[in-house]
């Protein structure tokens, strides 16, 4: 059938195919790249080690953030999880990559922690993320992987997802620091998205303007000896949702 487009998952799957099959890094079929990513455990990628964010310690140190039920999106090794189980929260967590998956099992595993792991797509409509609702939505380096048109499936899923209340904490490429700057027409030529999109604080503050803003903030460039997962080029930002706020997508 030529004529496929009947609603906007249809749409977004069209625009998905105008990048490179190896510039995939969001989707289910990107679990491939990803599992190369996290073969050699050794490498000395920052975010292997088992420390969770800086920020996300910071907002629970400050009483900002409340154990409860929390959701991990693009978990990786499970670091941020971990930490939150170690408190008390309720954890699912969720990656596109089975390599990863298996990694934070290991570690979850070692620490006795009961967390649940979802292997897939966590914005598909089918057997993505679980639906929640959760207090916390957790994001250390997903929603930076996500190209333009899939912002719209990133805002479903925190409609979706999380309680009037709650909060999403996210962290993601600081533009004049790390990432592609391209505007957003500019990325649809067939490549990719550059190894991941920046944002300016505006920029996050419009996209997220159903959100009350907490803090955002740099993350703190943490120190090799320190207990916690810190680097600069990133952006720490805490959003809660309102009591009976509107629709984040449209």
């Amino acid at each position: 059938m030529d004529r496929n487009i009947r609603s906007v998952d249809d749409v977004l799957k069209l625009m998905d195919s105008l990048f490179a099959p190896e510039a995939d890094r969001w989707t289910s079929g990107a679990g491939t790249w990803w599992d190369g990513f996290y073969e050699d455990r050794s490498k000395p990628v920052p975010f292997f080690v088992a420390k969770p964010d800086e920020s996300l310690a910071s907002y629970v140190g400050r009483g900002l953030v409340r154990p409860g039920r929390a959701l991990d999106l693009g978990c990786g090794p499970g670091r941020n999880a971990l930490y939150l189980a170690s408190l008390g929260f309720e954890v699912d967590a969720v990656d596109v990559s089975p390599g990863a998956i298996a990694w934070a099992g290991e570690r979850a595993r070692a620490a006795g922690a009961d967390i649940r792991f979802h292997c897939g797509d966590a914005f598909a409509e089918d057997g993505g993320a679980p639906d929640g609702p959760y207090d916390l939505i957790h994001d250390s380096g997903c929603f930076h992987h996500l190209p333009p048109h899939r912002r719209v499936s990133y805002l479903r899923l925190v409609d979706r997802a999380l309680a009037p209340g709650g909060h999403l904490a996210l962290g993601c490429f600081a533009a004049g620091a790390a990432g592609c700057e391209l505007p957003d027409a500019e990325l649809y030529d067939g490549t990719g998205l550059r190894g991941g999109l920046a944002y300016t604080p505006e920029e996050l503050r419009w996209i997220f303007s159903g959100l009350r803003e907490v803090e955002l903030r740099r993350m703190r460039d943490e120190p090799a000896g320190s207990p916690w997962f810190g680097e600069d080029f990133l952006w720490a930002a805490l959003f809660a949702k309102p009591e009976g706020a509107a629709p984040l997508s449209r």
